[in-house]
């Protein structure tokens, strides 16, 4: 039999969530050392079960108009997943792949991630099947208000604080957060992150996903390599905000960016992208709202279309994935390591899937750290806005960044001291999230 037949139960009920089923059974497989514990064994498998259902889930009708005074409808989730640390923390994403299976992988995700920021946050995930591309401003607003209308009900300070993903950037957020407060006639309450700093955001939030990937991948290297990031290739997927930040945390400690990608194909920088070469990025991404093709002839890299940067063939020292679930398959973690990659760290959510693990673990020498570590420095400074809500300050940037630092130090030092003395980064990350939330689930009586 096998040591996860106690998830078949599982599996069969949610056969129709595969990407919620890869995650659970990826973590599964990572703490296949605790469950396999004579004295605590039973007790693991029974904390872990509890974890895989969400506490709540609540779904919805979004109605909006369009330009044209139609109405259209979409669906709209948010997934409670796991309260026992603190109030649910996790992202709203927009994007027509969303369903409640891809929300319950992030959520869960989640519990985890955030119990390794340190910070009192449980773990949850919400979003709708709207597609912001190819909107205008006004039916972007109009969905926003529509959606917050549904939800706005079941938000609190201490229960539920959502805060923004894939296609909820800081309009949206300001557009959720402007109906919230006509709906309650609450100022001041810390029930979305990401705010602006004109209304309650922490400085530091649009860049914290992207430079703390960069300050864990920094440690990772020093440690592990012994090496700086001074010249390393390192490849980017995503154009979007987490790539943006991590790309310039790069370049400011001498790293080469090579490739920066979206849906469409992939820009690449033989000898390095230059800020002027970011700065042209983030204008087209985040003012034109537009498709990298257009930057073509008018940056130092070339645009090779219907690409992405795990398709090409080319040598990459580190992988920094961070654009969405399951880029990095077998094939293109076979060619990542055939090209002598050192690490991969996740800036997106489960981006490399299970063959792709089993490639890198094969290969023993490469470092692999999962998002849930090493993209945790978003929802931490999320944690620290919330913070600064409830003392009705500000911190200044550079205090906020300081804590960040210290916060991925502090997840890298839990990784090293719960893998144990043969085990992986990987692997003391998982049980470092996972041991944490049992104990407390114990604690409360939720799991004996």
């Amino acid at each position: 039999m096998s040591n996860l037949d106690f998830l078949q139960p599982l599996r069969e009920k949610y056969s129709h969530e595969p990407t919620f089923l890869q995650a659970v059974e990826e973590m599964a497989m990572a703490l296949l050392p605790l469950f396999e514990d004579e004295k605590n064994g039973a007790f693991y498998k029974r904390a872990f079960v509890a974890m895989t259902e969400p506490e709540r889930v609540i779904s919805f009708r979004v109605p909006w108009e369009d330009d044209n005074g139609n109405i259209q409808f979409n669906r709209g989730w948010r997934v409670e997943f796991n309260s026992v640390l603190g109030p649910y923390k996790g992202g709203l994403r927009l994007h027509p792949t969303v369903d409640s299976g891809v929300l319950k992988f992030l959520g869960f995700e989640q519990i985890f991630k955030n119990a390794l920021t340190g910070l009192p946050m449980g773990g949850g995930k919400g979003g709708s099947d709207f597609n912001p591309k190819g909107k205008s401003e006004g039916e972007v607003r109009r969905f926003c208000v529509s959606f917050m209308t549904e939800l706005f009900r079941y938000l609190h300070p201490s229960t539920d604080v959502p805060a923004g993903d894939i296609g909820v950037g800081g309009r949206e957020i300001g557009y959720l957060y402007g109906q919230y407060k006509r709906l309650t006639n609450k100022h001041g309450e810390g029930v979305l992150t990401g705010k602006g700093l004109n209304w309650g955001g922490s400085p530091l939030r649009p860049e914290a996903t992207g430079y703390g990937l960069v300050y864990m991948t920094k440690l990772a290297v020093e440690k592990r390599l012994g090496r700086t990031l001074e010249a390393m290739r390192c490849a980017v997927s995503g154009s979007g905000n987490v790539a943006q930040f991590a790309s310039e945390k790069l370049l400011g400690y001498g790293a080469k960016v090579i490739t920066v990608s979206d849906s469409n194909g992939v820009l690449v920088f033989d000898d390095g992208m230059t800020q002027d070469d970011l700065h042209a990025v983030m204008e087209c991404k985040n003012v034109q709202r537009d498709r990298l093709r257009s930057l073509d002839g008018k940056v130092s890299g070339r645009y090779v279309d219907g690409e992405s940067p795990w398709s090409l063939d080319m040598k990459y020292d580190l992988a920094l994935p961070c654009a969405t679930q399951n880029e990095i398959d077998g094939d293109a973690a076979r060619r990542l390591v055939k090209n002598g990659v050192l690490g991969v760290l996740e800036g997106a959510n489960l981006p490399t899937n299970m063959e792709a693990q089993k490639v890198i673990r094969d290969k023993g020498d490469v470092i692999y750290v999962p998002g849930k570590a090493s993209n945790a420095g978003g929802v931490g400074v999320s944690g620290l806005e919330m913070s600064q809500n409830s003392q009705r300050l500000t911190w200044t940037r550079e205090e906020v960044d300081s804590k960040l630092k210290d916060m991925m130090a502090n997840i890298y030092k839990q990784m090293e001291n719960s893998s144990g003395k043969d085990g992986t980064l990987e692997e003391g990350a998982n049980r470092a999230g996972f041991l944490k939330v049992a104990e407390a689930m114990k604690d409360l009586g939720w799991v004996q």
